[in-house]
């Protein structure tokens, strides 16, 4: 009986990190035309413009970002790169196989004049 219900508490626990994750029309709501300001695990710091066509602006470069299978791609000209989001109010976490890998805050506009 405890085992079962240990199963049944983490089977429940697991949707309701499910549905933290933003789908893919609110990743584009939030994040189209704003800067992104914030750190990556693996990278550090960063600061970038999302224009709502799609392309990504940087201090010295450019990009592209697309929405797919609700994970925003970023793509650098090396191939795309994608990760899930939770979007709490300004904020963006991030999200790499099942781990927090980042975090921003959402400004509306091109505030660096990228």
């Amino acid at each position: 009986m405890y085992l079962r219900a240990t199963l049944a508490s983490l089977f429940l626990a697991l949707p309701a990190f499910a549905q933290d994750l933003a789908a893919g029309d609110a990743i584009k709501a939030a994040i189209a035309d704003k800067t992104v300001q914030g750190s990556m695990v693996e990278s550090g710091a960063y600061t970038e413009f999302y224009a709502a066509d799609g392309t990504i602006r940087g201090d010295g470069y450019t990009g592209t970002w697309t929405v797919e299978n609700d994970q925003m791609c970023f793509n650098y000209g090396e191939g795309a790169s994608c990760w899930s989001a939770r979007i709490d109010g300004e904020t963006v976490t991030w999200v790499k196989d099942g781990k927090d890998d980042g975090t921003g805050t959402l400004i509306p506009g091109n505030v660096n004049n990228f």
